[in-house]
């Protein structure tokens, strides 16, 4: 999109009345008691991200955090980059904090899944069940800060398990089903789990799939690692001599019954109070080029920030049904469980959003009532284009939010929510990371959505774009930074020097004891909203211009999914004297069965993208490719397609959704004798 467009973007929606919403319930809060005049949301952001310790202060009290003793201190004073620590002084627990519910009757969790029959839990039967699963736990040895492993499909029994753990002050860690075993070996073998949770099979696109084959291999490695016990879930029929195979396992009905006794002699559960910075969960960057780094969160950090993002940005209460359409290998799944810390019901879902039909989870809105419903980009893309309009075919009456994240929410994609699933409700592309398992920008119910923008940056959270140490623009693209410290930054990496040097040199080697999140933002000063270009690391370069790959995306999408192009990757090829001097744009196209990728095509993307961009943007080279490699997360792999065409060794990810692409049709030799390398 050109910069006029981007500065000038097209409202789609606007909320009729913000007077009840939570946050401006908050801004009058602050208003009244610093005696300040804050008359919109941004004067409200710009407060919150100069005054940090008093912000964060409101927010504790505001949603209500529970803990056993009070902060002595909101923030320590240190550096960006030295890690402070938040809240000193404060005892709470992660687990107590999502199980406090005021109706014990009220349906916690809502579970359905290819195949599978919808299952309620209230959360006086989800309370029973963690405690009768810590105490397990307990009994056979897990203590605080023991990691607890899962190779999990997105079930009650993932969270109840979860739940079990961090009440306990053990580390949660999850991968879910369709990483493969290398995937699941290189990330559990940094951190050694004693305990492994895992199912028996999975269903995926109408087929049963054994996962025990997987799952023995996993096994077969960690017991060297310093696994203990695995615990199989029944998550496909009936669990039978066949897990006598795997070492050290046993079944999910005999494993939590060695609870019990213990359970109905102490109906509470033991919520071990910790500090706030305790380690909760480890989450797992992509490792598309190389080892995934071990991304270790404080559970308060997590819990303080999810409240505010649920709460505050997206009006949350106890009367939402909230569901996401993720998988326990997607920080997304770890902010869908901490809507049980406002009191809602969440809705889990494990299959393809698209068996029998792309009608399977809008009929699951209807029935639920769903009020917010989270999706990734390439989800509304696709339906979008098999051309399944909601609108028409289901009542949506109760549906208020549609929240959308993985990759960079399209312009046409915004048009195709309002136009074919519904007009009034909010639209928010949001945008975050594992690295924060949380928002830097995101939804805000207060706020008008404009086509192709993220609403705004989020409350507490100082995101500039950068370009160069200090030069903060506006209505340009840059480096996205963040100034200010907040909670939800990682307290560590697992195996990490004490000095923390492998965190510092992934956030604050570009700039000086500043976050450097790796992304290529736009920022509209006219709107306070942000736009997405992609990754940093795979920003394109030609000439000394930077701009991102979703610039050149949204032109093929727009104007040349008609023509045959199916899908599209683009990166910067390093040409010159030992690939460090000029770079050039290179665009593969993955062309439909009856398309060719031909030389007319060819000269029409050129075209396009000079007119509509620049012709710095235009590609040296345009390709036809067989297949695009993406994560199990749905993100394009660019990066590592980069160093393969200038000429960088990689090593296969363990995390493909296609992972025969790299062996087979992603084979770069014929690129690069047509790219003279």
């Amino acid at each position: 999109m050109s910069t006029s467009v981007l500065l000038h973007p097209e409202e789609l929606w606007r909320p009729k009345d913000t007077s009840n919403t939570e946050i401006e319930k908050f801004r009058i809060k602050v208003n009244k008691k610093y005696q300040l005049n804050l008359e919109n949301y941004q004067q409200l952001w710009q407060w919150s991200v100069e005054n940090i310790q008093e912000f964060w202060a409101e927010v504790w009290d505001y949603t209500k955090i529970i803990y056993s003793v009070p902060y002595r201190q909101v923030l320590e004073d240190k550096p960006m980059d030295q890690i402070p620590a938040w809240f000193l002084g404060a005892r709470l627990n992660f687990a107590e904090n999502l199980l406090w519910c005021r109706d014990r009757n009220k349906i916690a969790i809502i579970s359905a899944g290819e195949r599978r029959p919808l299952t309620n839990m209230t959360y006086h039967e989800l309370y029973v069940q963690v405690n009768k699963l810590s105490k397990a736990l307990r009994k056979l040895g897990v203590n605080k800060g023991d990691r607890v492993g899962a190779y999990i499909s997105n079930c009650c029994e993932g969270v109840i398990a979860m739940l079990a753990t961090t009440s306990i002050g053990a580390i949660w860690s999850s991968t879910s089903t369709d990483f493969g075993v290398t995937g699941v070996l290189d990330r559990f073998c940094q951190i050694h789990p004693k305990i492994l949770f895992s199912v028996n099979s999975i269903i995926y696109n109408e087929k049963e799939y054994n996962h025990l084959d997987k799952l023995k291999v996993v096994v077969e490695k960690l017991k060297d690692e310093g696994l203990e016990k695995v615990i199989i879930i029944p998550f496909v029929g009936k669990i039978g001599e066949e897990i006598k195979g795997i070492p050290l396992a046993c079944s999910w009905s005999h494993f939590i019954s060695q609870g019990e006794r213990e359970a109905a002699q102490e109906k509470e559960i033991q919520f071990e109070q910790l500090p706030f910075d305790h380690p909760v969960y480890i989450l797992f960057s992509s490792g598309t080029t190389g080892k995934p780094k071990c991304l270790v969160h404080r559970s308060g950090g997590l819990l303080i920030q999810h409240k505010k993002e649920h709460i505050l940005h997206g009006n949350m209460t106890e009367n939402d049904v909230f569901f996401y359409y993720t998988t326990t290998g997607w920080m997304m799944w770890n902010w869908l469980v901490s809507g049980l810390s406002v009191g809602c019901s969440i809705v889990l879902y494990d299959g393809s959003p698209f068996k029998p039909s792309p009608a399977i989870l809008w009929k699951l809105a209807e029935q639920l009532g769903i009020t917010i419903f989270g999706t990734s980009a390439t989800y509304i893309k696709s339906l979008q284009d098999v051309e399944y309009k909601p609108k028409s075919r289901h009542d949506l009456t109760k549906l208020r939010m549609i929240l959308s994240t993985g990759s960079p929410l399209k312009p046409e994609s915004f048009d195709f929510v309002y136009k074919e699933i519904k007009d009034d409700l909010v639209l928010g592309s949001i945008t975050g990371g594992t690295d924060i398992c949380s928002l830097f920008a995101g939804h805000n119910v207060a706020l008008p959505v404009y086509k192709g923008e993220i609403q705004c940056i989020c409350l507490g959270m100082k995101v500039e774009a950068w370009k160069g140490q200090g030069n903060s623009v506006s209505a340009e693209s840059a480096d996205l930074v963040c100034t200010v410290p907040f909670p939800c930054m990682p307290i560590y990496f697992w195996n990490d020097t004490p000095s923390h040097d492998l965190y510092r040199s992934a956030y604050f080697t570009t700039y000086n004891r500043v976050w450097y999140h790796s992304d290529f933002i736009f920022i509209n000063p006219n709107t306070g909203g942000i736009v997405m270009l992609g990754r940093s690391d795979g920003t394109l370069n030609p000439g000394g211009v930077r701009f991102g790959s979703a610039e050149i995306y949204n032109v093929i999408d727009k104007d040349f999914r008609k023509e045959g192009v199916i899908d599209s990757l683009v990166v910067g090829q390093k040409i010159g004297s030992n690939n460090k001097g000029e770079e050039r744009v290179v665009l593969f196209l993955k062309m439909d069965a009856e398309r060719k990728c031909d030389k007319q095509l060819v000269e029409n993307i050129k075209k396009k993208i000079r007119d509509q961009l620049s012709p710095r943007h235009v590609p040296s080279f345009i390709l036809p490719i067989d297949d695009i490699p993406y994560t199990v997360n749905g993100k394009k792999v660019e990066v590592a397609v980069k160093k393969i065409i200038s000429g960088e060794t990689v090593v296969p990810s363990g995390v493909l959704a296609n992972p025969d692409i790299w062996r087979f049709k992603f084979d770069f030799q014929d690129v690069l004798n047509i790219l003279n390398y």
